[in-house]
Formats: C-alpha cells, structure tokens, sequence
C-alpha cells in the first residue's frame, strides 16, 4: 500500500492550542485514524492512506478555524470531530460554534457542543414545550439553564421557575435538620450551581429575593398558573404519571417548559411508572411539543463519561436480548463450584 504524504500550514499561535499539551489531540487524531502527523514551526505534515490523511486534514482544518474563533481545543472537541468525519460532517462543528447562547460571569461563552445539543437549543427557540432526553453529561439541564437566563435578561418572560421531584437517589436519607428550605436545598443543589455559574451568585440572591427566580419541589407546583415565566422540569425519570400530567397542565400565557430527564437513571420504586416515559407516549404527536432525544455523542464532560454511558449501553441492550439468560455453573477439582 502507497503512502501519502501532505502538508498544510497551522497557524504559530495556534499550534498549541491545536495539537494540545504534549501533542495529547494529535496521538488521538494518530490512533483513531492509523496516520502519522508531525507538527512545527506552522507546519504539518500527515502521513499515511490516501483517504485517512484527507480526513486527518479536515478534521485539523475544523480544529484551527475553532481555535482562531478564540476557542479552547478540549479532547471533546477532537473525539467529536473524528465522529463527524467519519460521515464527511467534521464542516458541521464549526457552524454548530457560531451559536452563542450567552456568557458566564466570567464571560466564558455557552454554546452548543454537538448536533444533537444543537437541534435541543432550535427546538426550545421554536417549541413552547420541549422534552430534552438523553444520558448524563449530555448538558440538557445546563443549557436549558442558560436559555431561561437569556430569555430573561432579554424582558423576553418576567420569571425562571426550576424544579424537580425530591426523590433519594437510591437512599433513604430519614429526616434531615432545619427549616423546609434546608430540607429541600440539597435536592435542589445541582440547580443552583449552575445559576451561580451563568448568572453569578450575587445576581441570582438579588432576584430570588425578589421573587423572579424560583427554586423550588415539584410538589409545590399544584394548584398554580405560571404565567410569562421560563420552567425548567429537571429529573422528569422520577415523576410519576399523575405529577408530570399536574406540572404540565400548570403552564399560562407566554411561557415557556423544558422538561429534562434521562430514563436510564430512574429513582422511582421499581414496580412505579415513569412520568417522563408516558408523557412521550401521550403527546408525541402535539405540534408545539418538541422532543429531542440526546445520546453518548452527545456528552460534553470528560470523554471517561462518554466511554462509561457506551459501556452501560451495550451491558443493557445484551441484558434485554437475554433476560433469562443463566449462569453456568461447573465443578473444579477439589469439588467447589465455579461460576
């Protein structure tokens, strides 16, 4: 087999941000494409099949327009650029990157990472109701987060109400101390970091005082109509039919909902249904509802995360295939058994 060899020009002070700490992004460009790429002084050159080296430079090509739109080059962003090349869309990252959302209050900007993170922030601008589905780390409740800030800071609703069931997650915690706000705080705790992220602490104590920002348990949503507010419905898996049809049925004039949830991590009692599972069913076929389904493609923290949700996955597509399969079990020697 012939080998090809080609050369393209990398900007210098980009040449670092491109290839990353100890040439950590181009070892992974390397092993995932069976190329040789050797980077200096702006230049590189790529050895190796004709067609494998044509796709290492567009994905290198997607990579130094990131990096000269002021971004910094993660292992994510060379992992997904590799998935999309292999569909001939590595093109796809860089227009998925001109979608500013806002900033965080340390002004790092909040964008769309994957198609599939795209296609969420398109359907919760055009969709007065949006379920966004998917595994951990897929940024369903960030993102949400972030479009309620911005749709707030632009007089766009007057309140962000977020919400989720207070359910253990796998423990019975008994009772803990303090007023009902202490009791409530810890499972409303992964809501509040990210306000302080986005919004900053300061800001969000100012309006929560006011009563335009809103954190509080599904259960306190009966009886209410919210009017010209942002709803964000967080751990919507451990709802039950009768709560997720009691929130839904809550929504007033100029508002908007999104309800996240991910289905593998239900912390329902096992024989109970889930409200976000027979929602979808239900209301599939509403025009205004929009339903984005979210996958390990999708995941944006470190890439171990993306490889544990593949490999949970997989152990569950096998344990549906076989769900009466048994342990085989045989005699050894000194007459124990061995699984």
């Amino acid at each position: 087999m012939s080998l090809t060899e080609i050369m393209m020009e990398v900007p210098m002070e980009h040449e670092q941000n491109v290839c990353g700490q100890l040439d950590c992004h181009i070892k992974v460009i390397e092993r995932t494409l069976n190329v040789t790429v050797v980077a200096r002084n702006g230049q590189m050159k790529v050895i190796g099949n004709q067609g494998k080296v044509e796709q290492a430079r567009r994905v290198m090509q997607s990579l130094i327009t990131l990096s000269e739109r002021g971004n910094v080059i993660t292992e994510q962003n060379v992992n997904y650029a590799l998935a999309l090349s292999m569909e001939e869309k590595e093109d796809a990252i860089v227009e998925i990157d001109g979608d500013l959302i806002c900033h965080t209050i340390q002004g790092k900007p909040i964008k769309p990472k994957t198609l599939g993170q795209k296609n969420y922030i398109d359907q919760i601008r055009k969709k007065m109701i949006v379920f966004g589905v998917g595994p951990a780390g897929t940024g369903k409740t960030y993102l949400a987060m972030a479009m309620a800030i911005t749709a707030f800071k632009n007089d766009e609703v007057n309140k962000i109400i977020m919400t989720r069931p207070a359910i253990e997650a796998g423990e019975k915690l008994g009772f803990l101390p303090g007023d009902l706000q202490s009791k409530v705080d810890p499972y409303l705790r992964p809501l509040y970091d990210a306000l302080y992220q986005i919004m900053g602490a300061e800001s969000f104590m100012k309006n929560m005082e006011k009563g335009l920002i809103e954190v509080a348990p599904l259960a306190y949503m009966r009886g209410r109509t919210l009017d010209n507010s942002f709803i964000i419905l967080d751990e919507a898996q451990n709802t039950t039919p009768a709560q997720m049809k009691m929130f839904l049925t809550r929504i007033g004039f100029g508002s908007k909902v999104i309800v996240t949830g991910d289905l593998t991590q239900k912390d329902l009692p096992k024989d109970a249904k889930s409200g976000l599972e027979e929602a979808m069913k239900v209301l599939g076929k509403i025009d205004d509802i929009g339903f984005c389904h979210l996958s390990s493609k999708d995941v944006v923290r470190h890439p171990l995360v993306q490889k544990i949700v593949k490999a949970y996955d997989a152990y569950e597509e096998k344990k549906s295939k076989n769900p009466n399969r048994k342990v085989r079990v045989k005699k050894i020697n000194n007459g124990s058994k061995q699984k």
